[in-house]
């Protein structure tokens, strides 16, 4: 019990004569500790997670600390074959240890003269100086006073800062609504893609079944208009050759001289190359997606 030395001697006297009690109240009762004490490791810690009405162990640290505190505590008591009382008493000294700290902001050196109050008159069979504890040996008091030393004291600065430091809470994850625009419809593109380039849009973004039918459109409406006749060219060969007979055609070449005729291929050839013109702007606009 060295840890205890500078504090026992000071401390006895004052606090435990007239059975003075120091922790007041049952942290777990005996019942509690009875089906506690039936469990294996993982049994103890689901029982003392139930008992102890943790619910946000996924994600509190507080609780996964606390939980992590109190089995390891009463796992290591049951190793060393202490009967339901002073598994109890044991307990309720674990759970007053950490009040002090979360709930009357205790310094350590504050801590370890509780402790040395509510281990007062262990050993004595004197009644009058008999503590909170004095079901416990002398042997199994120095065995706790070790533990407590490795479990909370060595530990004491992180367990203020558990209880004592706010701490930003972490945002795991954002829920977003959003509103997506209605499906296109063929041929026309979606909202996005009708600023694109015909050739990009055609090559990487429609899909095959709706290029395959636009195609198959095309190359329909080019053939029905490659076969259908042109009412301009009509005309223009209707005019032509309206009320000109064979012989008349003969002798009016034979008369007309070379200048006029190289004039009228020139001209022919100039509607011509219209006409060709037209027929080549018209198969572009079929050709070409809408």
């Amino acid at each position: 019990m060295e840890i205890l030395a500078p504090f026992w001697e000071e401390d006895r006297d004052q606090d435990a004569i007239g059975g003075k009690k120091i922790i007041n109240r049952t942290f777990l009762s005996l019942s509690q500790i009875t089906a506690l004490s039936e469990q294996n490791v993982e049994g103890v810690q689901k029982k003392l997670e139930e008992f102890l009405n943790f619910k946000q162990l996924k994600t509190s640290l507080k609780e996964a600390i606390l939980l992590d505190y109190y089995t390891a505590g009463f796992w290591w008591a049951k190793e060393r074959n202490f009967s339901v009382i002073q598994l109890s008493g044991f307990m309720d000294l674990l759970n007053y240890l950490l009040e002090n700290l979360s709930d009357k902001h205790m310094t350590l050196g504050d801590n370890l003269k509780e402790l040395a109050k509510a281990m007062a008159g262990i050993g004595e069979t004197d009644s009058e100086r008999s503590g909170d504890l004095n079901f416990f040996s002398i042997e199994q008091a120095k065995a706790i006073i070790d533990y407590l030393n490795i479990s909370l004291f060595k530990q004491y600065k992180l367990y203020e800062y558990l209880f004592h430091s706010p701490r930003e809470e972490v945002v795991i994850s954002n829920e977003y609504v959003i509103e997506l625009a209605p499906p296109a419809v063929p041929p026309f593109p979606a909202l996005l893609e009708e600023g694109i380039p015909s050739d990009i849009y055609s090559s990487f973004i429609i899909s095959p079944a709706t290029a395959e039918t636009e195609s198959k459109g095309s190359d329909q409406d080019l053939e029905g208009y490659l076969e259908e006749p042109c009412p301009e060219v009509e005309s223009f060969e209707a005019d032509a050759v309206a009320d000109v007979t064979d012989e008349d055609q003969k002798s009016t070449v034979g008369e007309i001289p070379n200048e006029i005729i190289v004039n009228l291929e020139a001209e022919i050839n100039e509607k011509l190359q219209m006409q060709e013109e037209a027929y080549t702007l018209r198969t572009e606009k079929l050709k070409s997606p809408k």
